[in-house]
């Protein structure tokens, strides 16, 4: 910390209680100086020489024959009227960079101008200001933040901008040549200057972070931090995830841990002001390196302490454009009245809206130049659908088993992504059975349109499977899916692509998209194992047979009525209708599927799904 002294003599000021100062002389004080609550005993002579206000005071008082002076909202209040007074005595004063700026904005209310006497206080404090508190990093904060109580003067004398402008300066300084010691706790050496020449230390302790500097300006509040961020932002030379981290930093620092302080009345006013402060700061566009995660944090908070609508618009903007970065618990923001559902599922549709939009918008706008697109911007816009398709089914698995969730709104968020960004229906499937099963009472129709929801044909394996024995299903969902793993089972990858009209269902893209969905995957996987039918128990039952392949076929999990249905479907499938033969001697693959199945009985334990949700 810089300091500097002025004046020789000793401190002779002396107190009489509170309210009393005075200086003990053989010479009798022959003013009153009021400063607030306190009375300054002085003498005329040491005051007169250094200030031009008490030159014109004084002589006023003079003529109305009193000998007391009353000095109105005094910067500083008394401590900085004594500082200036024991100067004008030529006792020792001692500043720093807590006392300096009152100091300062004192001199200047009294007039201790160049004018009056040569060295005047004024002349010193700028000296001192300049030649080593703006120098200082530390110096220069504590400055920053005593300046905060001495406005409008500070303001006016341009100490406040200029401490801001030697902060954002030593901000955009190389890392590699800051050598002075900066926050609390990650002292990097004893030096408190800037050097330009690292050449000159080349034994440096260790290497500087970019973020070395978000710690400490931290300590400010709100406005004044508000004004150094905009002036680092400014001077252009500082990265967009160093900005990032710092007005995280910050919101850390100063936000409450709980919700329920958050929207306390007591903090509400305050964290109002901060909260919309740091959305104002970030930019309107991607550049900015703040996650996803906390810039959702930061609008629960801004929805909880009712931030105005300007501020809550720009925070969703600025999260729609990085919506492919979130996770489901980021999504999960507690719905508000009059809202009746439990999280807030409008917010979360608008945000996926605005995500569309923007990037069909980018599409649009590049269309002319899509040829000429590199082929790594193909594989990120591709991750980032597939990222947002992946959260959106997830998000519905949650909501799902809210009561209170319509099922228009449902079909409204799950029907708001494009398919590309759904190349596999595992997750929607199992927010479907979610939904299905939370909601007993769907009527038909309402049922019809939520299944509708999803392709079967890009369902996996272990979805199917689940799908087979999923008693809340409409039975013509569950007949069409056992159709399509029929056809693939016996027909193999080459015929079910001819099929399903292209569709590219090679084992390495199937395992590839597979890979995409792995926790619904699994999900299934796991209830399917624990509703796994016995081999003995079946074998017991004559209705399993040795079909020579370690896969049993998905048909023989199907209840009686089913299968009846299926072998409808089976023969149509197969030309029944167009006359072909339908001796005994026709191959296999022509059979019903259930008719492959040797020794099957009519027993009862077959006659239900099983349910495995």
């Amino acid at each position: 910390m810089k300091f500097m002294k002025l004046g020789s003599k000793p401190d002779a000021f002396q107190g009489q209680g509170n309210c009393v100062r005075y200086v003990p002389s053989d010479l009798a004080t022959d003013v009153i100086v009021i400063v607030g609550e306190v009375k300054f005993h002085l003498h005329k002579f040491p005051l007169l020489s250094k200030s031009n206000l008490l030159q014109k005071l004084v002589s006023r008082a003079s003529e109305e024959s009193s000998n007391e002076i009353k000095l109105v909202d005094f910067p500083g209040g008394p401590k900085a009227f004594e500082m200036c007074a024991k100067f004008c005595y030529g006792m020792t004063v001692t500043l720093n960079p807590y006392n300096v700026v009152a100091a300062r904005c004192a001199a200047e209310y009294l007039e201790m101008i160049e004018d009056v006497e040569r060295g005047n206080l004024i002349f010193k404090i700028e000296v001192f200001l300049n030649s080593s508190i703006l120098r200082s990093w530390k110096d220069s904060i504590i400055v920053l933040q005593t300046s905060k109580s001495l406005l409008p003067w500070s303001e006016n004398l341009k100490v406040v901008a200029r401490c801001i402008d030697s902060i954002a300066s030593k901000t955009s300084v190389d890392p590699s040549k800051i050598t002075w010691s900066y926050t609390f706790n990650r002292k990097l050496a004893t030096s408190d200057k800037i050097i330009e020449n690292v050449k000159n230390f080349p034994e440096k302790l260790e290497s500087v972070p970019n973020d070395w500097w978000v710690e400490d300006i931290c300590e400010l509040d709100i406005d004044m931090y508000k004004r150094v961020m905009y002036a680092v932002k400014s001077k252009g030379r500082m990265d967009g995830s160093v900005i990032g981290e710092a007005l995280k930093t910050y919101a850390v620092r100063w936000l409450p841990d709980s919700i329920e302080s958050l929207a306390s009345e007591v903090y509400n006013k305050g964290n109002k002001s901060l909260v919309e402060t740091i959305i104002c700061l970030l930019p309107s566009d991607k550049s900015i390196s703040c996650s996803c995660s906390f810039l959702l944090k930061l609008l629960k908070f801004a929805i909880l302490v009712g931030a105005d609508d300007s501020s809550r618009e720009d925070l969703i903007d600025s999260i729609s454009l990085k919506l492919d970065e979130a996770s489901v618990s980021n999504l999960l923001i507690p719905a508000r009245s009059p809202q009746k559902t439990v999280y807030d599922v409008e917010l979360v549709q608008n945000l996926v809206d605005r995500f569309v939009a923007h990037w069909k918008g980018n599409a649009n706008s590049n269309i002319g130049e899509k040829n000429k697109m590199k082929e790594n911007d193909f594989v990120l816009g591709r991750g980032s659908w597939l990222n947002v398709g992946k959260v959106v089914d997830g998000y519905l698995a949650e909501i799902a088993r809210d009561i209170n969730l319509t099922v228009s709104s449902f079909i409204e968020l799950a029907q708001s992504i494009p398919e590309s960004a759904r190349p596999i229906h595992d997750g929607i499937y199992s927010a479907i059975d979610v939904y299905l099963k939370e909601h007993p009472n769907l009527t038909k129709a309402e049922r019809k349109k939520l299944c509708g929801l999803m392709d079967i044909k890009n369902l996996t394996t272990d979805a199917s499977m689940h799908a087979v024995q999923n008693e809340k299903l409409p039975l013509r969902v569950v007949v069409q899916v056992l159709f399509f793993e029929q056809v693939k089972s016996s027909a193999g990858v080459q015929a079910v692509n001819n099929c399903t009209d292209g569709l590219d269902t090679s084992r390495n893209t199937k395992e590839n998209l597979v890979e995409i969905a792995p926790e619904p995957r699994k999900s299934l996987r796991k209830q399917m194992d624990s509703m796994k039918i016995k081999d003995d128990e079946l074998q017991k039952n004559g209705k399993l047979t040795k079909m020579g392949s370690k896969n049993r076929d998905p048909v023989q999990l199907l209840p009686s009525r089913s299968r009846r249905i299926f072998d409808k479907l089976w023969i149509v499938g197969k030309g029944h209708g167009n006359g072909e033969n339908k001796s005994s001697d026709t191959s296999g693959s022509s059979q019903s599927p259930t008719s492959l199945i040797q020794g099957e009985t009519k027993s009862t334990s077959r006659q239900r799904r099983y349910s495995i949700s």
